[in-house]
């Protein structure tokens, strides 16, 4: 029996996702699975594995990857502008920030801009382009590196389509200046295929600057071009070459300048006059190459190339009359606007936070089938690096007209000179072996790192000058795993694993730790006719857990780059999912329901710099993970329409590690949001739609980083049309 359709995607070495599922039979073989059409080839499937399918994007045409991802169980985010524009993701756990503790890919590729030496991800592929979403957790991401423990979200972009010629223009506008253009078109022939796709979307923004009225929205470019070259279906050995180009800008008036209580009770969408020069704008490029080859019935060999560059400046207010935000400034800013500040002024300090990245490598897997056993023997080779060059200009701010003037232009590199770097190799066999009614999934990856900083003292800025730090860490780590899938009847089955999890440490401390961990996971996944369900128990027990100091958690300055060691962690919960399709006349109603329970337990008593862990206790709870998720879907279809609603619930959550009752300081307090989306077809190739994000205007706190709350976004209205041919 063959590995699940599901994992088909991600082919080729963790990456030859398009190269094999180009054509369209591939793709609808995945849809088909992703909603559980298909009972023989989901149940197959080891650990916890979700397909979010086109038509599952379609249905409220998302562009926010956080908002789309609340349909997993197991799955965290944690909201901050408001757009999705720099995810928090975690997993079973794992920790939200920046995503650094997930594995996050597109096509198969590592995405992040460093994922290896600064895994945080200030970018992140541009969601409302993808065709479908793969996640993968528990056993199901054993294969999959550098970080193990939480899963792996995987981004498939957009096939090659099947017909000679075929395309979509899909243009949407809504309140706060939102507009949306998306269109493709692209077309298979003998032996040559194409795709060019382009997608902008762009936003006021829902927040306004005091006393200044400046927008705080963006702006997001992005290009995709894919060309496949393929063999004729009768050659000796079957081969495909594809091509993928792709390019996305983006400019975001974004900042870590929250409100302090009282400010955000008076009005949660407004913005402190120092963060109004506070802007973000990157670049994006990337080039990717897969090959595979039929070399028999038994084998199929596929390899993928990859260049990715990445380079950003999120130009951002840093310190307020000196005092960072975390310390003081946001409390500055917030007397200055209201007018009990006593000067007519203050110095406001802008940091632009320039830094290059660059990912690169090559990847290969060699898919073999020898009957009862199928097996994967794969490797890769990876490079990334990131350079920063950072520097402060300061600032006058005047309380008179609220402009700010150039007061001290700093030089480029002075604040912060430093490169991290890393190259890695990873080794993985995969055996999926069926014996009876059990499918038994053995893994074994190995990897090898060398992970580096150099950093100059602040203040200069020739790299020709000796370093003040130039350290590197070699690590090595062997990861098995180990999945059993039981058949009891041709509708249940029962699940159960175990993995080794794994990151590797932060560049630039001398006595980092690997984070470890051993993952357990237990279950029951169930599907007859419109019935599927599935729940799973999972249970991660931390040898080691990494927390790394970075700006996006609020950390002050010295602390920044350092990673603190928690040591033994216990983190477990509960995992359920389910669907069902009712009829009732000439109407549908598909039903699904999506929750989430989990308890997490610090088992060691340390300091730490970080604002989110603070100073912890045994038996203190891990922040910024609720108790409980509930997530509602109820649609109802019609021959040439469909509604839907989705109502989200989060409980209460504290903002830092603790245990007992939260102080209403440390608390985010449980919400639920709803959400609606209408679509009517004018035509067989013709739609209109109508979305609305947070239908009931729920105001809501979003996070507490920097010692400030920043709010989530409030209703929002948007009309689409949608032309395919």
């Amino acid at each position: 029996m063959r590995i699940s359709p599901l994992f088909q995607p991600a082919l080729i070495a963790l990456s030859v996702v398009t190269s094999i599922a180009n054509t369209a039979q591939a793709a609808d073989d995945i849809e088909h699975l992703a909603i559980f059409g298909n009972a023989q080839a989901v149940n197959d499937v080891p650990g916890s594995a979700h397909m979010i399918s086109q038509a599952e994007l379609e249905k409220f045409d998302f562009t926010d990857i956080m908002r789309t991802l609340t349909s997993v169980p197991g799955v965290y985010v944690l909201e901050e502008d408001g757009y999705g524009l720099r995810p928090n993701i975690g997993m079973r756990g794992t920790g939200q920030n920046r995503s650094e503790k997930v594995t996050i890919m597109e096509d198969g590729v590592l995405a992040a801009p460093a994922p290896y030496s600064a895994p945080s991800a200030y970018y992140f592929p541009t969601a409302g382009r993808m065709q479908q979403i793969e996640v993968l957790k528990g056993t199901s991401s054993a294969m999959y590196g550098p970080r193990t423990t939480g899963g792996v979200v995987n981004m498939l972009s957009r096939s090659i389509p099947s017909e000679a010629l075929a395309g979509q223009v899909n243009l949407s506008a809504g309140e706060d200046g939102f507009a949306k253009a998306h269109a493709y078109v692209g077309g298979a022939g003998e032996n040559v295929s194409s795709l060019f796709e382009v997608f902008r979307y762009q936003a006021d923004g829902f927040k306004d600057v005091n006393h200044t009225g400046d927008d705080t929205g963006f702006v997001k470019n992005d290009i995709m071009a894919k060309i496949l070259i393929n063999s004729d279906a009768d050659a000796k050995y079957y081969q495909e070459l594809e091509f993928k180009l792709k390019y996305s800008d983006e400019s975001s008036d974004e900042t870590y300048m929250g409100l302090t209580q009282s400010d955000f009770d008076a009005n949660p969408y407004s913005r402190y006059s120092a963060s109004q020069l506070d802007v973000m704008d990157t670049e994006h490029k990337q080039f990717q190459v897969n090959h595979s080859i039929k070399l028999s019935d038994r084998f199929v060999l596929g390899t993928s190339a990859y260049f990715n560059e990445f380079s950003r400046n999120w130009y951002k207010t840093n310190k307020v009359n000196g005092q960072s935000l975390s310390g003081g400034g946001i409390d500055i800013a917030s007397a200055f606007d209201n007018g009990t500040f006593e000067d007519n002024e203050i110095s406001v300090e802008v940091k632009a936070n320039s830094r290059d990245y660059e990912s690169k490598g090559i990847q290969t897997v060699l898919d073999a089938d020898f009957g009862a056993h199928q097996v994967k023997f794969g490797a890769r080779y990876h490079e990334d690096s990131m350079d920063r060059f950072q520097w402060v200009d300061l600032y006058q701010l005047d309380n008179t007209n609220y402009e700010m003037s150039l007061t001290d232009a700093g030089v480029q590199g002075t604040d912060s000179n430093r490169i991290d770097s890393a190259k890695a190799v990873a080794l993985f066999i995969h055996d999926e072996y069926t014996i009876g009614d059990f499918i038994i999934n053995a893994g074994l990856r190995y990897e090898d790192m060398t992970i580096s900083r150099k950093d100059w003292a602040k203040g200069v800025v020739d790299r020709n000058e000796p370093t003040s730090k130039d350290v590197s860490n070699d690590v090595d780590v062997l990861l098995p795993s180990l999945a059993v899938t039981y058949r009891v009847n041709t509708d249940l089955v029962v699940i159960g694993g175990v993995q080794k999890g794994f990151a590797p440490p932060a560049p630039g401390n001398d006595k980092t730790e690997n984070e470890e961990s051993i993952n357990y996971e237990l279950g029951l996944r169930f599907n007859k006719d419109a019935l599927n369900a599935e729940v799973l128990y999972f249970y991660s027990d931390y040898e080691n857990m990494h927390g790394n100091c970075t700006a996006s958690q609020g950390c002050d300055e010295e602390n920044i780059g350092n990673q603190y060691n928690a040591g033994e962690v216990k983190v477990s919960g509960i995992e359920a999912k389910a669907g069902y399709e009712f009829a009732a006349g000439s109407v549908m109603i598909p039903v699904g329901l999506t929750y989430t329970f989990t308890e997490t337990e610090f088992q060691n008593s340390f300091e730490s710099g970080l604002d989110t862990w603070g100073d912890v206790v045994v038996g203190d709870e891990l922040p910024y993970v609720p108790e409980n998720q509930l997530q509602l879907n109820v649609g109802v279809v019609g021959e040439n329409w469909r509604g839907d609603v989705l109502v989200r619930y989060m409980d209460e959550m504290r903002t830092t590690a603790g245990q007992g009752v939260i102080l209403p300081s440390e608390a985010i307090k449980s919400r639920t949001v709803v959400d609606l989306a209408a679509h009517y077809n004018l035509a067989e190739n013709q739609e209109i739609t109508l979305n609305v994000d947070n239908l009931l205007d729920k105001e809501y706190m979003a996070t507490r980083t920097h010692g400030s709350i920043m709010a989530g976004k409030p209703r929002s209205v948007t009309l689409g049309y949608k032309y395919s041919f």
